[in-house]
């Protein structure tokens, strides 16, 4: 298995800087978040990258919110996204669930809570989109599409649903599945108790922990990670594992040299829990 860094773990900093940070650190490979920096769209200025760094585009993920240039629509961003991958030779792309529930964020003193809203017609479209068009796209492309499972919101005390067939055994309806693992932990769920109810179908897998706060180190939270990159090392898992963090998990804004320390110990603990050596 390869180990990719997400350029969405510091979406605030340039995609240059992700990706030397990758490269210092002894990644594999990194795993491109298709977003609102103009560069994460470009693929001529990302082959530079690629060949300036070694580091390869193993992952794509599409954007999950309009960019600038690209269709508003999520079944024409997933379209584009999986032009870009194949241009940059990236094996996966990386797509969400439908909403079945839209929601906006609305303050309440120092906190954000998710309030549900009607659904909106772009949503009832990307889902029927989903069942009648999807295998068609998958037919016409070498690129895997990988659908993801989604976190749950909590809404007064109570966990909410806010997506079409986000559970273990409805996502099965989906060939190939990116496994997100704060995400399970959202619902209470042990990513290593999961994966082997998914039938062979986890084709890719955005790592990371949870605390009560998603995406932290794989090393700082209560999910049993090592035990899953042990699970899958003995299962031959021939995909990605992605370390998709939030930014305050790697102290963005601190030196880079801390930024890098911190990439490189979490790197360190996934290479050993999954039986490689740590040092390349």
């Amino acid at each position: 298995m390869r180990f990719l860094f997400s350029t969405g773990s510091l979406w605030s900093y340039s995609i240059e800087r992700c990706v030397a940070f990758a490269a210092q650190t002894g990644f594999d490979g990194i795993e491109l978040v298709v977003d609102q920096r103009w560069d994460t769209r470009q693929p001529d200025f990302v082959r530079r990258l690629i060949e300036r760094y070694g580091q390869p585009v193993v992952a794509i993920h599409s954007p999950f919110f309009v960019v600038p240039g690209w269709p508003v629509d999520e079944p024409g961003r997933i379209r584009k996204a999986v032009e870009l991958a194949e241009r940059l030779g990236a094996a996966v792309l990386v797509h969400h669930l439908p909403l079945r529930l839209d929601y906006v964020w609305v303050r309440a003193g120092l906190r954000f809570f998710p309030l549900p809203i009607p659904l909106r017609r772009v949503s009832s479209h990307y889902r029927r989109w989903l069942e009648r068009d999807y295998p068609r796209l998958q037919a016409n492309t070498a690129v895997t599409l990988c659908i993801e499972n989604m976190p749950a919101r909590p809404v007064l005390g109570r966990r909410l649903n806010l997506y079409h067939w986000n559970t273990p055994t409805e996502i099965l309806r989906f060939p190939a599945l990116t496994l997100d693992t704060t995400h399970l932990g959202t619902w209470d769920l042990e990513p290593v108790e999961v994966y082997p109810h998914l039938n062979g179908q986890v084709r890719h897998v955005h790592l990371s922990n949870f605390d009560g706060r998603e995406h932290r180190r794989p090393e700082s939270g209560h999910l049993r990670l090592d035990a899953l990159l042990a699970r899958m090392a003995a299962d031959g898992y021939q995909g990605a594992i992605t370390l998709e963090l939030h930014p305050d998990a790697l102290d963005a804004g601190s030196p880079d040299a801390q930024v890098v320390e911190r990439l490189g110990t979490s790197l360190a603990h996934c290479r050993r829990w999954a039986g490689q050596p740590t040092e390349r």
